[in-house]
């Protein structure tokens, strides 16, 4: 559970701008109720099918706290901590399971090149998606699917992934992101309403977007991507499912 007195706007997170930090030292604000607020963090609190981080809390003493995932309110960064918290002043390193968290980078930047791949090559809009290290699925606006198509669908996603295209990330002015044509790929417009800046991730000469999460500087980092299952989740919404693997 999230504290809801949370010290509003204090936790800066490095995970936006710098998804390879693994660890940053940090200052414990607030500890209450099976959570910790530091005034920085690298951990991703959830988002966008992403699941959040993981890792440990490591304080000077040699104390180490388990952290089992992260959650945002307002625009705080709390990270749910197993056992007993840190007291507040603690000084701590906040430190990913990095493992899991790259494996998470490159499913997502996978992702990602599916839904270029489609939009580009088919014209389908989003509608669903979720992920777990090194799978995941997305839901497509498709009247009909056949095993010939997801195999071409597969084989020119590695064709883009073999391409070690570059993937940036930007944070525009809300007037100007929303000039980009196509810029939301989703059904349905999730950003919040009054949001002033959108960040986005454009696999160059691929896909540009907006999102939120963490995700791989090139395509090649991905590896490569099967596809493991396809079915019809309705009349013009169809799942494909994959999963990430060593090149």
């Amino acid at each position: 559970m999230v504290p809801p007195d949370s010290l509003l706007g204090v936790s800066k997170n490095l995970a936006y701008t710098d998804a390879y930090a693994a660890t940053t030292p940090a200052s414990v604000l607030q500890a209450d109720d099976g959570a910790v607020l530091l005034d920085i963090t690298v951990f991703y609190p959830g988002g966008g099918g992403q699941p959040a981080d993981m890792g440990w809390l490591r304080a000077d003493d040699g104390a180490v706290f388990a952290v089992t995932g992260a959650r945002k309110s307002g625009d705080d960064i709390w990270h749910l901590v197993e056992g007993d918290l840190p007291a507040v002043g603690t000084s701590v390193s906040a430190e990913l399971d990095w493992e899991r968290r790259h494996a998470l980078m490159r499913t997502h930047s996978a992702l990602h090149v599916l839904c270029g791949v489609i939009w580009r090559d088919w014209g389908a809009s989003v509608t669903g998606g979720n992920m777990e290290p090194l799978a995941g699925r997305m839901d497509f606006e498709f009247e009909t699917m056949a095993g010939e198509l997801v195999a071409e669908i597969e084989r020119r996603v590695n064709v883009e992934i073999a391409a070690d295209r570059e993937i940036r990330v930007a944070v525009l002015p809300r007037d100007e992101a929303f000039a980009i044509p196509d810029l939301i790929r989703t059904k349905v417009n999730l950003l919040p309403p009054g949001i002033e800046e959108v960040r986005t991730i454009e696999i160059v000469g691929l896909d540009l977007q907006a999102d939120g999460g963490t995700h791989v500087s090139h395509t090649g980092e991905i590896g490569r991507v099967r596809v493991t299952g396809y079915e019809s989740k309705g009349r013009i919404n169809k799942r494909i499912r994959i999963e990430v693997l060593d090149s």
